[in-house]
């Protein structure tokens, strides 16, 4: 029989303030560091994690008080996978206009999914039932070699 993989899950319902951003980091950086990631990894799954939770709370739920946001943390011996949705009208991920096109270079926002690409290994946009939108992102610990 196969080993049973050991697994570690966090689930939070967070408010739609800048707060529950400094909340949901230190609740991923913990489960970050249970796994050994080194200083590098979590400073970038640190910084993919407030940009997902900034959009969530900013754009996704425009800081609706009624509306949450929904965090999930799952710590496997190999991986950490982060889930965060919000409860928005949701949005075309294919509008986001690039943020490297000269004439967004010098703008303030527009960054964040770019970011989180390219901080995490795994990164997927979906919408969320019954409205919203999920963001589901993985990081590998690396293989001592």
């Amino acid at each position: 029989m196969a080993d049973r993989v050991q697994e570690h899950t966090v689930e939070k319902v967070l408010e739609s303030t800048l707060e529950s951003v400094d909340s949901a980091e230190q609740t991923v950086l913990s489960e970050a560091e249970a796994l050994g990631f080194d200083e590098d990894d979590l400073h970038r799954v640190g910084i993919a994690l407030r940009e997902c939770m900034v959009n969530a709370v900013v754009h996704g739920n425009r800081y609706n008080s009624r509306k949450k946001v929904h965090l999930k943390v799952i710590r496997t011996p190999e991986s950490l996978t982060v889930t965060i949705g919000d409860e928005g009208d949701g949005f075309d991920p294919t509008a986001v206009p690039d943020p490297l096109a000269g004439e967004n270079l010098l703008r303030g926002s527009g960054r964040g999914v770019m970011l989180m690409q390219a901080f995490m290994d795994e990164f997927q946009i979906s919408k969320r039932s019954p409205q919203g939108t999920e963001v589901k992102m993985v990081k590998y610990k690396a293989k001592a070699t």
